[in-house]
C-alpha cells in the first residue's frame, strides 16, 4: 500500500478551518514519522498544496503547527524543512525523555497498576518478534507504541501534552537506521522490568528502572547505537 493509499489526498475543505489545518498536519505528521520525509527535507508549499489538494493557506497554518511541535523548522529564504538533531540536540531531547519516561512511569503503577500486564506485556512480545528476523522499522513503531502507553496510564494530562517528544526522538531524531538488535534485547528486557514495577503499583522503583532504561539508551546513543 502506498502512502497516498494510507493517508490519501485531503478532501475540499469544509466546515472550520481548523479542522482542516489539523488534518493537513495530521497528513504531515505521519509522513515524517513513517519517514517519507527524512531529516532535513525540504517541504515545498507549492508541491504539498497540490498533492494534498488544499490551499496555501491552510498548509502554512500546519506547518506553522509542526514547527512549534519541533518536527519541521524554517531555514530562511529555503523554507521549511524536516527537523534534524546534532549531537548536542539529540543528547538534550532524550534527557527530557529520562524526566519525562520516569515520571510517567511512577504514576502508571499509582493509577493503573491493575491493568499495567494487560496493556504493556502483549507489546513487548511484538517487540521480541522483530528480533528474528530483525526489523528496525517494526521494533521502533512497537516501542513507540510501548512508551506512549505509559503516559496514557498515567492519566495525566501535562504528561500527555508531551507524547510528541517520544515519536519525535525515536522516529525522527534517531531513526531505524541507528537501532541495533544488540541494544534492542537488553532494552526489551529494561521494558520488562518496568513493566514489573508498574504492575506491582511501586512508583518509585518504576520511576528508577524508566530514568534508567533512558540512560541506557543515551550512552548508546553517544557510541550511535541505540534501541529504546
Amino acid at each position: 500500500m502506498t502512502v497516498e493509499q494510507e493517508d490519501r489526498t485531503l478532501p475540499p475543505a469544509s466546515g472550520r478551518a481548523t479542522k482542516l489545518v489539523d488534518e493537513v498536519a495530521r497528513v504531515l505528521r505521519q509522513r515524517i514519522y513513517g519517514g517519507v520525509y527524512p531529516p532535513g527535507e525540504l517541504l515545498r508549499q507549492v508541491q504539498l498544496s497540490q498533492d494534498l489538494n488544499v490551499s496555501r493557506t491552510p498548509l502554512r497554518e500546519a506547518l506553522r503547527l509542526l514547527q512549534s511541535e519541533g518536527l519541521v523548522a524554517a531555514e530562511g529564504a529555503r523554507g521549511v524543512c524536516v527537523t534534524r538533531a546534532d549531537r548536542s540536540r539529540l543528547l538534550n531531547a532524550y534527557s527530557m525523555r529520562e524526566m519525562l519516561d520516569g515520571l510517567a512511569a511512577r504514576q502508571a503503577a499509582e493509577k493503573a497498576a491493575d491493568r499495567a500486564r494487560a496493556v504493556l506485556e502483549p507489546m513487548i512480545e511484538r517487540q521480541v518478534a522483530t528480533l528474528e528476523p530483525w526489523s528496525p522499522v517494526d521494533y521502533v513503531r512497537h516501542n513507540v507504541d510501548f512508551h506512549t502507553a505509559i503516559i496514557e496510564m498515567a492519566d495525566n494530562e501535562f504528561l500527555s501534552a508531551q507524547t510528541a517528544v517520544v515519536r519525535l526522538t525515536s522516529t525522527v531524531f534517531a531513526p531505524a537506521v541507528l537501532v541495533t538488535s544488540a541494544r534492542a534485547r537488553p532494552a526489551i528486557g529494561e521494558h520488562r522490568l518496568v513493566v514489573e514495577a508498574i504492575a506491582a503499583g511501586n512508583g518509585a522503583e518504576a520511576e528508577r528502572l524508566a530514568r534508567h532504561h533512558i540512560r541506557e539508551t543515551i550512552e548508546c546513543l553517544k557510541k550511535d547505537r541505540c534501541a529504546e
